[in-house]
């Protein structure tokens, strides 16, 4: 059997979680392939919000097993309180949920050199999280780092407290003015560490090879988005890991070969949340009212999100990068009540009008040239069929399908499950 890919594919909090949870019933397994609790997939069912930052987004569905991958990095005491969260609902975590040996634990000194290293760059900071993401991953490519795998082991501590060690001189050499109280974080660490020790640790590149054998279904789900993936993103405003479909392949140990549908996740507009370039940013009453209206707080973060229109430039470049074969539209309710709107198809670079996503986009290179087209003034929220949306709107959609060609399968209007429309 193929394995399906779930992506972002802007900068991140483009609606991945709510997808993931819409066609969970169509897989046996989700698997989480990169990223670590940076990340912020939000749910809405039954009334109810759920914020899940490590675990995948197929949690909720009885007949899912939901597999974290090698790629992905874990911070045990945040994964200690998504558990905690989701006790009422009852999910057996034993059986449901699977933790791969080979990815890499993410200690408190990782999060206290991502304060430091972010203290140190003054104006120059690139917006980080301060979850300790850069630090893991970094530990992980010097080959550092301790995996889950080594939690079953007899010198375990011993690592720990040699890699320990290392950073609090690496924060020393920072000179960074930090506060924190290391032995209290060690406590709570190694209750969660002793949590974790609690689920079923697998050789999980094996597991899903074996998965595929028998027919299984599979959906790979990524976090943040392709433009901050570590490559190919708007570099260094970018994530420490591979958000692109690459990334499938070295997070989960899955042939390029056996990669089928590429869906491709992004909203009507375009936001981002931190520092880094956005050509399309706005900052008068049109961008106000995206961000009040589509609740553009980051959900891990709680950070507001800077918005602006969509950039058909970068989202060509995202599908090109990926292989996209299916698109998802997401927060279209949004943009209901603008009279025009405008829609990023070049760019004039360095004085050139040019079509395809340039190596700098900071902005004294680059401005957006825009295509206008009608806006609409119905609620979409309560729309269940795509023959209900105004014609506005479909034509939005289909100018968007001519440009990128490749089909909008899925039109969200709304952030409930129920708010989906399949095209």
């Amino acid at each position: 059997m193929a394995v399906d890919l779930l992506l972002g594919l802007q900068w991140g909090d483009e609606g991945k979680g709510k997808i993931v949870d819409v066609l969970t019933k169509d897989y046996d397994i989700i698997a989480r392939f990169q990223g670590g609790p940076n990340a912020g997939h939000t749910l809405e069912f039954d009334g109810i919000k759920h914020v899940l930052h490590t675990i995948p987004s197929g949690i909720f569905h009885e007949d899912a097993i939901n597999l974290v991958g090698n790629g992905v990095v874990i911070d045990p005491v945040i994964f200690k309180r998504e558990l905690n969260n989701l006790e009422q609902y009852n999910i057996d975590f034993k059986e449901k949920l699977l933790i791969s040996r080979k990815a890499h634990l993410i200690l408190p000194t990782h999060r206290l050199l991502d304060a430091a290293s972010e203290a140190s760059k003054g104006k120059a900071k690139i917006g980080s999280t301060l979850k300790g993401i850069g630090p893991t991953y970094m530990d992980k490519t010097g080959r550092n780092g301790i995996r889950v795998g080594d939690l079953e082991l007899d010198d375990w501590k011993e690592r720990y407290n040699s890699l320990r060690d290392k950073h609090l001189a690496m924060i020393d050499f920072y000179n960074a003015e930090i506060e924190y109280d290391l032995t209290e974080l060690e406590v709570e660490f190694f209750k969660s560490v002793e949590t974790l020790k609690t689920l079923t640790f697998i050789d999980s590149e094996e597991y899903l090879h074996q998965a595929q054998r028998t027919g299984k279904t599979i959906l790979a789900e990524g976090a943040q988005g392709s433009l901050l993936d570590i490559d190919f993103g708007t570099y260094p405003y970018v994530t420490s890991s591979t958000t692109t479909a690459a990334g499938a392949c070295t997070g989960l140990g899955v042939a390029p070969t056996k990669i089928k549908e590429v869906f491709g996740i992004f909203k009507a507009y375009t936001t981002r949340v931190g520092s880094g370039p956005f050509p399309t940013e706005l900052f008068d009453e049109a961008g106000e009212i995206m961000g009040r209206v589509g609740n553009e707080f980051g959900a891990t973060t709680g950070r507001p999100h800077r918005c602006g229109w969509l950039d058909l430039v970068a989202l060509k470049y995202a599908v090109h990068v990926n292989g996209v074969t299916q698109l998802m539209m997401m927060k279209g309710d949004v943009l209901s009540g603008f009279d025009t709107l405008k829609v990023c198809t070049a760019y004039k670079y360095k004085g050139e009008r040019i079509e395809h996503f340039p190596y700098n986009i900071e902005a004294e290179n680059v401005e957006p040239v825009y295509t206008e087209m009608k806006g609409w003034k119905a609620d979409l929220t309560k729309m269940t069929k795509e023959s209900e949306l105004p014609q506005e709107m479909l034509d939005y959609i289909h100018f968007l399908e001519k440009e990128l060609e490749v089909p909008i399968k899925i039109v969200s209007v709304g952030p409930d499950r129920k708010q989906t429309i399949l095209r």
